[in-house]
C-alpha cells in the first residue's frame, strides 16, 4: 500500500491537488481512496459530489470519504465513548455537555489515524490520499499517537491508583462497569502507535507540501517542512500550485508575474534536492472530475502520480569512541533557534514553538548529554559515557 499525505498553508489549494493525485492514481489503475481529515471538508466540493462518513465509490477505482468523528465513536469505540460520559455524568456534568466532553482532544485527529489502521490492515486499497487539514492540525495530527501514547501511559496505567479509586466509584455509584472502555482505550493507543510506524516508513508513506509562489506561503511550507523532519517523517516532494502564465495577463498582473518567477526559483533552490511539481493556474475555480483530471495529467507528466518521489533519512544514530552521537536533519533551522535537553533516554529537541521527545535506546539513560552543532542542514548531537 502506498500512503501519501497533503498538507500546506490554508488555502493553497491542496484538496484540488490532492484530488487531482488521488484521480490520477485511479486512472493508472490503482484502486485508490482519498480522504479528508480537514474539518472543512472541501472534498465534496472539489469533487462536485456529496461524500459520507463511509467510503463511497465516485469513479473507476475511485472511492472517497470524509471523516466525522462522532460517527467514528459510535460505530467503532463506543465503549470509550461511554466510559468517558459515565465519568462526566458522575461528575455533575448535564447530560449533553458530557455527550460533547466525551470526545476527548484530538480525537477527531485519532479518528483518521484508526480508520487508517483499519485499511492498511485490510489491504482492501493500493493507494490512499489524504487531504490533511492546514500545516498546524497536520502537525499535531502527525504527532498525536507520540503524545497519546505518553498521555495513556500517565493517565490510565493499570497501577495508577486514582484511576482505580475513580472507575470503582463511578462502577459503585452508576453500576456501569467500565473494563471495557479501558480496555478500548488501550487497544486505540496501540493502533494509533501500529499506524505510526507505518506513516514513518518512507517506501509506504509520503508526504507533499503544497504551496503558492507567494512570500508568506513559502515560508509556512519551509516551516512545515523543518518540523516534518523533526518528527521523522519523510518529504518527498513540493507542489507550486496557481502559476501565472507569463503571457497574455493583463497589466494589473504583471508586477505579480515577475515576483513569482523570483519565488519559484527560490522555492527550486531552497527545497532541493526534493522534485518540484507545478500546477498552472486554470483561470477559473476547479472543481468536478473532468477539471481535475487535467490537472493530474499535467503536475505527473514525468512521474507515475503514486511512485515514491524522493527518498531520505531524517534520523540517523552512531556510536565512536566516547559513546554515540545522534544526527537529525533539520532544514531551514538556526543553531540559535535550537535547544536541547534530556532527561534518562528521552531527548527533547525545543525548535521555536514546537517539542519532539524523541525515545533513544534504554542505555542512553546512563549517556550525558554532550555538545552538539548544527551543519549543513543537520543537527549533530554527542551522547557522551
Amino acid at each position: 500500500m502506498r500512503i501519501i499525505l497533503f498538507t500546506g498553508k490554508g488555502g493553497v489549494g491542496k484538496t484540488t491537488v490532492a484530488a487531482s493525485t488521488a484521480l490520477k492514481c485511479a486512472q493508472e489503475g490503482k484502486k485508490t481512496l482519498i480522504i479528508s481529515t480537514d474539518p472543512a471538508h472541501s472534498l465534496s466540493d472539489a469533487l462536485s459530489l456529496k461524500l459520507g462518513p463511509e467510503p463511497q465509490e465516485i469513479a473507476d477505482n475511485l472511492f472517497a470519504q470524509e471523516f466525522d468523528v462522532y460517527y467514528s465513536m459510535q460505530k467503532h469505540w463506543d465503549n470509550m465513548r461511554n466510559l468517558m460520559n459515565t465519568i462526566f455524568r458522575w461528575r455533575g456534568v448535564k447530560n449533553v455537555v458530557a455527550e460533547e466532553l466525551s470526545v476527548l482532544p484530538g480525537m477527531e485527529e485519532a479518528s483518521a489515524f484508526l480508520w487508517l489502521e483499519k485499511y492498511y490492515q485490510e489491504g482492501e486499497y493500493d493507494v490512499i490520499v489524504i487531504d490533511s487539514a492546514p500545516t498546524g492540525e497536520t502537525l499535531t495530527l502527525l504527532s498525536l499517537p507520540q503524545v497519546a501514547k505518553s498521555w495513556m501511559t500517565k493517565a490510565f496505567n493499570s497501577k495508577n491508583i486514582a484511576v482505580k479509586t475513580v472507575t470503582k466509584g463511578v462502577k459503585f455509584f452508576t453500576g456501569v462497569p467500565l473494563d471495557k472502555g479501558l480496555e478500548e482505550l488501550d487497544e486505540l493507543f496501540n493502533k494509533l502507535e501500529k499506524i505510526q510506524e507505518v506513516f514513518l516508513n518512507p517506501e509506504i508513506a509520503s508526504i507533499r507540501i503544497v504551496t503558492n509562489p507567494e512570500r508568506m506561503v513559502i515560508k509556512e511550507a519551509r516551516r512545515a517542512y523543518t518540523y516534518l523532519q523533526l518528527y521523522g517523517y519523510n518529504v518527498d516532494g513540493v507542489v507550486i500550485n496557481r502559476i501565472l502564465p507569463e503571457k497574455n495577463v493583463g497589466s494589473a498582473f504583471k508586477y505579480y508575474v515577475e515576483s513569482q518567477k523570483e519565488y519559484i526559483e527560490e522555492i527550486e533552490e531552497t527545497f532541493q534536492p526534493l522534485p518540484i511539481l507545478k500546477v498552472q493556474h486554470q483561470g477559473r475555480e476547479v472543481f468536478g472530475l473532468e477539471q481535475l483530471s487535467k490537472i493530474g495529467n499535467s503536475v505527473y507528466a514525468d512521474h507515475t502520480a503514486s511512485e515514491v518521489l524522493y527518498l531520505d533519512k531524517p534520523f540517523e544514530i552512531f556510536e565512536n569512541s566516547k559513546g554515540y552521537f545522534f544526527k537529525t536533519k533539520l532544514p531551514f533551522a538556526k543553531e540559535g533557534d535550537i535547544e536541547l535537553n534530556k532527561f534518562g533516554d528521552e531527548l527533547v529537541i525545543n525548535l521555536g514553538n514546537r517539542r519532539r521527545s524523541l525515545i533513544l535506546p534504554r542505555f542512553a539513560n546512563f549517556l550525558k548529554l554532550g555538545e552538539y552543532r548544527f551543519k549543513d542542514s543537520y543537527l549533530v548531537v554527542a551522547l557522551e559515557k
